[in-house]
C-alpha cells in the first residue's frame, strides 16, 4: 500500500479538495445541511476505499443519491410536523438500512449482475437526476425561500389549523381516548393551539408544496416577483466561474476556486448574503438514537427505498470503478467493492452523513494526480476531517447562492447527453396510434419525466418493468422469425441437409429451433409445431442452435411432444445441448417421451437412421 506513497498522497488530497465544495452543496441540497454533507464524504471515502474492491476509487455523497435522499428527507420530515430533528432518527435508520443491504448485495455476489441493468433505464434516471437538481436550484439561486414568504405562507394557515387537529385526534386515537365520549379532552387541547403554532405548520405546508420540479414550478412566478439580486448574482457569478476558468486551466478544480472567490469577495466586502447553515465544530459523534429509537414500523414503509438507494449506490459505484478499470488497466473486485460501499454508507448513517457511492469525477482526479491504492481514498477522507475541525467556522459563512449555483453545474453535468443525442436515431419499433417510437426511447422518457414529477423509486421500478416486458418481446419475436417450422422444400435448407433424400421429404417434417425456447417465445414455438403436414409420419427437430430452456419453454416441448406422439409421430432430437438436455432429464421426457434411440448428437447419423427405418418401411 505504501510503495506508492507520494502518488496517494497528492492524489488523495487534491480529490479530498475537489470533494468539498460538493460535499457541501450535496448535503444543503439534501435538506440535512452542509454538515451531513461532510459527515458523508468523510465515512465513505474512508471506509469504501479501507474495505472496496476499487483500489483508485473515491466515493462520496453524488447527484444521484443525494437526490434520491432529498425525497426520502422531505417525505419524513412532512410526517413529523416538518421537524427534522424529530424525524433524523427515522432518516438516518434508513439510510444505515440501504448500506446494510449493499453489504448484503456483496456478500451474495450480486455484483456481477448489476450491469446487466438496462441502459434507457438508466439514461432517463441520470436525466431526471440532472432536472431535478438543476430545477430546484432555481428558488435559492434567486433567494426566494417560501418559508419566508408571509404572503405564500399566510395561503396554507386555514390547512395548518385542521393539520393540527388532525394531529390532535390521531393522538387521542394513539391514547385509546375516544372522541365521541371525551369530546371535552379534544377540545381543551385543542383550546392551547397558538398562532404560533398554526404559523409553524403554515410553513412546513408552504415547503412541502413548493419542493420539487412541480413545486418549483408553482412558485416560480412568485420567486421571479421576489428576486433577491445579490443572491441571484452571487449564484451567476459561481457559474461562471466554474465554466470559465475550465478554459484556463484544469489542474485547479474550478468549483474549488468559485467557491473560495465568490465567498471571499462576499465576506470580505461585507455583503448582506444569506449564509449556509452553522457547521457543528468537534468531532461528529454518533447518533445513538437511531439504536435506542428504533422502530420497525416506522421504516416498513420505506423499505423498497432503502434498496433502491442501496441499488443505485451500487450502480453508480460499479460503473466508476469500470472507469477505473479502464484508466489504470486494473480489474476491480465488484462485490468486495459493495461491500466496502455499504460499509462506508452504514457508518456515514450513524454520524449522520448522506449516503453516497463512488464518484466518477473524483476517482479521475485522483487517478490523474498519482493515486494508486486505496490509500489515496482513505487520505481524501482524512483531508475532509481536517477541513470540517479547522475551518468548520470559516466554512459557515459560505454563502448558499453559492452553493446553488455549484449544484446547478451539477445538474447540467450530470445529465445523459449521449442517450439524448441518441433519441432521433434508434429504430422506432413501437406504434402507439399514428406515432411511430423506439422502445429504447420511450423507456428513457418514460423514466425521465416519472422521476422529474412524480416520484424517483417507482418511476425506476415502472422502468424495470418496462424494460424487460420489451426485452421478453424482442427475443419473443426474435426467436419466432429465427425458428422456422416449414416442409422442408420451402425452408432454406442448413448445409447438411442438402442432399436429404426425395422420398422421404413428404414423409419426414424437420423443424428448426434457432435461439433460446423461453416464456417469451413459448407461443410462436406451439404455433409452429401446428404446420406439421398430414404426411409426415416422423418429425427431427434439430436443437443445435437452442443455448437455453426456462421452464416454461420446457411445458411447451413437453406439450408438443404428447401432442406428436399421440398422432403416432416418431419424433427425433439431433444435437441437443446440455441444459436444454438436463432440463428435459427432469421431468422425464427423456428417456419416457423420447427414448435415447431416438437422440441423435449430430444430422448425418440421424439421417441414417431415416434410410433405414423410414425409406425401408416403403420398399416392396
Amino acid at each position: 500500500m505504501f510503495k506508492h506513497l507520494q502518488g496517494d498522497l497528492f492524489g488523495g488530497i487534491t480529490a479530498g479538495i475537489v470533494a468539498l465544495p460538493l460535499a457541501l452543496a450535496f448535503g444543503v441540497s439534501s435538506g440535512l445541511g452542509p454538515s451531513a454533507g461532510l459527515y458523508g464524504a468523510i465515512f465513505i471515502s474512508f471506509f469504501a476505499a479501507l474495505f472496496g474492491g476499487t483500489n483508485t476509487q473515491i466515493s462520496g455523497p453524488t447527484a444521484p443519491m443525494t437526490a434520491v435522499s432529498m425525497v426520502v428527507i422531505a417525505g419524513i420530515v412532512a410526517i413529523n410536523d416538518g421537524d427534522i430533528n424529530k424525524a433524523l432518527p427515522a432518516i438516518l435508520t434508513i439510510f444505515l438500512l440501504a448500506g446494510i443491504m449493499q453489504i448484503g448485495l456483496g456478500l451474495i455476489g450480486l455484483g456481477k449482475y448489476i450491469k446487466y441493468i438496462p441502459y434507457p433505464v438508466v439514461s432517463g434516471f441520470m436525466t431526471a437526476i440532472g432536472v431535478i437538481i438543476l430545477v430546484t436550484q432555481i428558488l435559492p439561486a434567486v433567494g426566494y425561500y417560501p418559508k419566508e414568504d408571509k404572503e405564500y405562507v399566510g395561503q396554507f394557515m386555514a390547512d395548518a389549523e385542521e393539520e393540527i387537529l388532525e394531529n390532535i385526534l390521531r393522538e387521542e386515537a394513539g391514547e385509546g381516548i375516544l372522541v365521541l365520549e371525551d369530546f371535552e379532552e379534544t377540545i381543551r387541547r385543542a383550546s392551547k393551539i397558538t398562532e404560533a403554532d398554526m404559523l409553524k405548520e403554515a410553513k412546513t405546508l408552504a415547503a412541502k408544496e413548493a419542493s420539487g420540479v412541480v413545486g418549483t414550478f408553482k412558485v416560480l412566478s412568485r420567486a421571479l416577483r421576489n428576486i433577491n439580486w445579490l443572491e441571484l448574482a452571487l449564484a451567476l457569478a459561481t457559474i461562471l466561474i466554474i465554466y470559465g476558468f475550465k478554459r484556463i486551466t484544469k489542474a485547479i478544480p474550478s468549483t474549488l476556486v468559485a467557491l473560495l472567490v465568490v465567498s471571499g469577495v462576499a465576506y470580505g466586502f461585507g455583503l448582506n448574503y444569506r449564509p449556509i447553515e452553522e457547521i457543528p465544530t468537534g468531532l461528529p459523534l454518533p447518533n445513538l438514537e437511531i439504536i435506542t429509537g428504533f422502530k420497525l414500523s416506522s421504516i416498513t414503509p420505506y423499505v423498497f427505498t432503502s434498496l433502491t438507494l442501496a441499488l443505485l449506490g451500487a450502480i453508480d459505484s460499479l460503473l466508476t470503478s469500470v472507469v477505473a478499470d479502464n484508466m489504470t488497466q486494473t480489474k476491480h473486485q465488484p462485490n468486495k467493492e459493495l461491500v466496502g460501499q455499504g460499509i462506508g454508507n452504514s457508518v456515514a448513517a450513524i454520524f449522520g452523513g448522506i449516503p453516497g457511492a463512488g464518484a466518477t469525477i473524483r476517482t479521475v482526479v485522483n487517478i490523474n494526480s498519482g493515486g494508486k491504492t486505496k490509500l489515496s481514498g482513505m487520505v481524501a477522507g482524512v483531508l475532509l476531517l481536517i477541513i470540517l475541525l479547522a475551518l468548520g467556522p470559516v466554512a459557515s459563512q459560505i454563502p448558499a447562492a453559492v452553493l446553488a449555483g455549484i449544484l446547478v453545474t451539477v445538474g447540467i453535468g450530470v445529465m445523459d447527453y449521449k442517450g439524448l443525442k441518441a433519441i432521433p436515431y434508434l429504430p422506432k419499433d413501437i406504434k402507439l396510434g399514428p406515432i411511430a417510437l423506439s422502445s429504447e426511447v420511450l423507456i428513457m422518457l418514460s423514466v425521465m419525466v416519472l422521476s422529474s414529477i412524480w416520484n424517483l423509486v417507482y418511476a425506476v421500478g415502472i422502468g424495470l418493468v418496462f424494460a424487460s416486458l420489451m426485452f421478453m418481446k424482442k427475443m419473443g419475436d426474435l426467436t419466432a422469425t429465427r425458428s422456422d417450422v416449414r416442409p422442408l422444400q420451402r425452408e432454406k435448407l442448413w448445409a447438411d441437409e442438402k442432399d436429404f433424400p426425395k422420398e422421404l421429404q413428404k414423409e419426414v417434417f424437420i423443424k428448426h429451433v434457432k435461439g433460446p425456447l423461453f416464456f417469451g417465445s413459448t407461443n410462436e414455438f406451439q404455433q409452429l409445431a401446428e404446420q406439421i403436414p398430414n404426411t409426415a409420419s416422423t418429425v427431427v427437430i434439430r436443437l443445435g442452435r437452442m443455448q437455453y430452456m426456462d421452464q416454461t419453454g420446457l411445458y411447451a416441448m413437453e406439450d408438443v411432444l404428447q401432442d406428436l406422439i399421440k398422432k403416432n409421430i416418431t419424433v427425433l432430437l439431433v444435437d441437443i445441448l446440455d441444459q436444454p438436455r438436463y432440463m428435459m432429464e427432469r421431468i422425464d421426457i427423456i428417456p419416457d417421451l423420447i427414448p435415447e434411440k431416438h437422440i441423435f448428437k449430430n444430422f448425418d447419423t440421424c439421417l441414417h437412421w431415416l434410410k433405414n427405418h423410414v425409406e425401408n418401411s416403403h420398399k416392396p
